[in-house]
């Protein structure tokens, strides 16, 4: 299935938190904390102004993104965990 994003909606994938800690102990499924980072999927054409005119987004496809841990609206595509966020919802882009 594939998923379009329309004016300023952004759709994310969120990243899987670690399986195992950094000693080693193996953390199961119920206990693993949702990550509040993903990357980004698509991208709407931005947000529609007052005056008409159409701000672009900022981020673009490929962008690794945080947000807070309640924002958007969480989605399963093709079985992966994905969230639909507004461009608002953005706490920043994680830059390498």
């Amino acid at each position: 299935m594939k998923v379009r994003t329309i004016q300023d909606r952004i759709l994310v994938k969120r990243e899987e938190s670690a399986e195992t800690t950094s000693g080693g102990i193996i953390v199961p499924k119920i206990a693993q904390k949702k990550m509040n980072q993903g990357l980004v999927v698509s991208v709407g054409k931005g947000k529609v102004l007052e005056n008409g005119t159409v701000h672009p987004p900022e981020v673009k496809v490929g962008d690794r993104i945080l947000f807070g841990e309640y924002s958007g609206a969480e989605i399963k595509v093709d079985g992966e965990d994905h969230i639909v966020l507004k461009e608002d919802e953005i706490l920043g882009i994680v830059e390498n």
